[in-house]
């Protein structure tokens, strides 16, 4: 399992899926709202997390049609599929590759480009948490993505139509828990429900994509 974690982190990297592409879609989004809704600082805090945290979501979306891409085009997919490790396995590794080589560098960058949307100071830490604890969760929705739509011509709108809706609830809490951290409100009710979101995707969605898999492989 190690091996084949290892094995994507390298492809992802080497197919321009990896830190580079994300990270600079964010930066251009992050730059683009304040020519869009005007420089004042005051609106620009306001919508901050909602805006970081739009930007992050589209972001992952970029290299999800990646994640089987290769691997259905050498037969690699096949093999995988017949192998002794359980094809659950290999979608659980398949999105956690994916979470370190895009998720992970948008959490990290988050807090740093926030500065540019005037994000309050007090709401750092708060951007960084919900990021860490909700990007999980869209990386193992876009692996279902993906497997649902393996192999087919052009799947990629197709792929973000289905998506997209699966990751308004991560949105919502994501966002929401950092509102409340700057109005100084409890965060406990967000930030729970969206733990709750990412350990129930991370849970039931390798299952999903697995049986998807399989059936596209038929």
């Amino acid at each position: 399992m190690i091996a084949l974690l290892t094995r994507d982190l390298i492809l992802a990297i080497r197919a321009g899926g990896g830190f580079g592409l994300g990270l600079a879609f964010f930066l251009i989004v992050t730059i683009l709202v304040p020519f869009g809704v005007g420089p004042e600082s005051a609106i620009l805090s306001v919508i901050a997390p909602g805006i970081l945290w739009v930007g992050a979501l589209l972001a992952c979306l970029l290299s999800l049609d990646r994640i089987f891409a290769l691997d259905f085009e050498d037969g690699s997919l096949d093999l995988l599929a017949t192998a002794p490790i359980p094809l659950e396995g290999v979608v659980a590794m398949k999105a956690a590759a994916h979470w370190v080589t895009t998720g992970l560098p948008l959490t990290l960058a988050a807090p740093v480009l926030g500065t540019l949307l005037h994000l309050p100071v007090e709401g750092y830490l708060w951007m960084l948490l919900s990021l860490a604890i909700g990007t999980p969760a869209l990386s193992m929705i876009g692996t279902f993505g993906a497997a649902l739509t393996v192999g087919l011509k052009r799947g990629g709108l197709l792929m973000s139509l289905l998506v997209l809706p699966l990751y308004v609830p991560t949105l919502i809490f994501g966002a929401e828990t950092v509102k409340r951290a700057l109005d100084g409100l409890t965060t406990a009710t967000p930030a729970l429900m969206l733990a709750g979101v990412t350990l129930a995707t991370c849970a039931l969605l390798p299952f999903a994509a697995a049986a998807a898999i399989r059936i596209n492989l038929r």
